[in-house]
């Protein structure tokens, strides 16, 4: 009699186990790495330059102050060109585009002798922002109250009305 064991209806190795190839390999890693971005984009919902909205209501109990943060990423931005200047809006766009807002594709707007930001309920710090960033005078942020200084844009949360003092030239 032999010790020799001999393996089963043609297995290889009773030990061996599934290698992928080197092209799923890099499939998943590619996956996970991508996947891995996304949580970490999407988990990095503080604003960037600490901008905070603050809402005080007085309740029967006494006031209680409630924050919510919205990321410049989520802050929808419409830039429309209020003069003759090729380009005004496009680079306005670009440029709060590089201070991470979420900016529509730019828009040609009516005439206007100068630059007013518009803001929804809510969003007046980011208006703000804007015009510090875009170095507009703070006094060019006014509420939306039902205006439509731009067809389609009142549903955005900020609309950039640009005039000739505009300091982004295109």
């Amino acid at each position: 009699m032999s010790d020799v064991s001999h393996p089963q209806h043609g297995s290889h190795n009773e030990g061996s186990h599934y290698q992928p190839s080197l092209a799923v390999v890099l499939v998943i890693l590619v996956l996970f790495v991508g996947a891995t971005f996304v949580m970490l984009r999407n988990s990095g919902a503080t604003p960037v330059s600490g901008t905070t909205t603050t809402t005080t209501t007085a309740a029967p109990t006494g006031p209680t102050t409630t924050t919510s943060l919205v990321p410049k990423s989520k802050v929808r931005v419409q830039v429309a060109n209020g003069t003759t200047i090729t380009g005004l809006a496009r680079a306005n766009t670009q440029q709060l585009m590089t201070f991470g807002w979420d900016t529509l594709p730019e828009v040609n707007g009516p005439t206007t002798a100068k630059t007013t930001i518009y803001f929804n309920p809510g969003y007046q710090w980011a208006a703000r922002q804007i015009a510090v960033e875009l170095k507009l005078s703070i006094s060019a942020v006014q509420p939306l109250n039902g205006l439509r200084p731009v067809p389609g844009a009142s549903s955005d949360d900020v609309i950039v009305l640009l005039g000739p003092d505009s300091a982004i030239k295109g």
